[in-house]
């Protein structure tokens, strides 16, 4: 709920306020990737923080994913704070060796005597029109590897908060921002605010039904929850915010509570995020449950680039309406 104090800003301004105030904050702290620095990004998130702090701290790299993503894991180990951006997180399958066999396992490996405090900023999701090998949601490869951190933000204020608290933690980070959501907007704090890495937040209460639902899947959630009302349907909505560390007790509550629930995420259905969560639920709240828990995922399918066949691939309110309807029975 927004406040007096609050203003209504873009997720692209939120994530570029939390890059700048944590940049001013620890100089420690600096951003490589492709076309960060004098264009300001891709999708404009790093727009201006050259022009303040300059080559050295805002760093334009070659098109190496690998060696983006490399330099970030040594800049880690000797001290930095490096948040590494990777353009389209379909790029992600060039990093695999960095990321799950250097930076998840160094600390382990070192007896904890180092570290790799690294943020990855990579984006996901369908819906831009962009085919096959742009439009990927690949965060559950990242949530199976000890040693790895997975965060999903689903508003601009999750995106600043938990993007502040992703820089400072001394762990690597795997930050997952869904493109849909770069243009949304929504009510930010003036003040300083972090949100806590494993702690989900709850965006409708409800008793009837339960809706675990994972970056822009969140919005769906909720304008499914509204038309479940309008049948009378009372839907709690849950919103993970990170998949490691995962907030198990209050997905279990929610459940406990309402005896029925449906988990919607926007990676491929088989072997995803959406299965384990609702796997989770199935062990920890099995007899509580009313009805089996269902799962709403993309369709397993490459991307279409056709319009109408790209939105066919992703879940729907519909979707997620249909499901709750036919779990109470209504």
């Amino acid at each position: 709920m927004s406040t007096a104090t609050d203003r209504t800003i873009t997720y692209a301004q939120a994530v570029r306020e939390a890059l700048h105030e944590e940049m001013l904050r620890d100089e420690d702290v600096i951003v490589i990737g492709e076309d960060v620095g004098r264009v300001g990004g891709v999708y404009k998130l790093t727009e201006g923080l050259y022009q303040e702090f300059g080559p050295d701290r805002l760093m334009d790299s070659p098109i190496s994913e690998a060696g983006i993503t490399g330099i970030g894991v040594g800049a880690a180990m000797s001290g930095l704070r490096p948040v590494v951006e990777i353009m389209f997180g379909d790029f992600v399958t060039l990093v695999m060796d960095q990321i799950v066999n250097q930076a998840a396992k160094t600390h382990y490996m070192s007896g904890g005597k180092l570290r790799v405090p690294m943020v990855v900023r990579a984006s996901l999701g369908a819906g831009r029109r962009m085919a096959a090998q742009h439009s990927q949601s690949l965060h559950a490869w990242f949530a199976h590897i000890p040693g790895l951190k997975v965060v999903m933000p689903s508003s601009p204020y999750e995106g600043k908060g938990l993007l502040k608290a992703a820089i400072r933690d001394n762990n690597p980070v795997i930050f997952f921002e869904d493109k849909l959501l770069y243009n949304t907007t929504g009510p930010v704090p003036t003040g300083e605010y972090i949100l806590p890495l494993g702690v989900a937040a709850v965006k409708r209460t409800g008793d009837d039904l339960t809706l675990i639902a994972t970056s822009s899947m969140v919005a769906v959630a909720m304008d499914a929850a509204e038309q479940l009302a309008a049948v009378g349907i009372s839907s709690e909505v849950i919103d993970p915010r990170s998949l490691v560390p995962l907030d198990e007790a209050t997905l279990v509550r929610s459940v406990q509570k309402t005896g029925r629930c449906i988990v919607i995420d926007e990676g491929h259905r088989r072997f995803g995020a959406g299965a384990e969560l609702a796997a989770l639920v199935a062990e920890e709240a099995f007899y509580d449950l009313d009805a089996p828990v269902e799962r709403i995922g993309a369709m397993d399918v490459p991307v279409p680039f056709s319009p109408g066949l790209e939105d066919l691939t992703i879940p729907t309110v519909q979707q997620v309406v249909d499901a709750g309807r036919r779990l109470v029975g209504r």
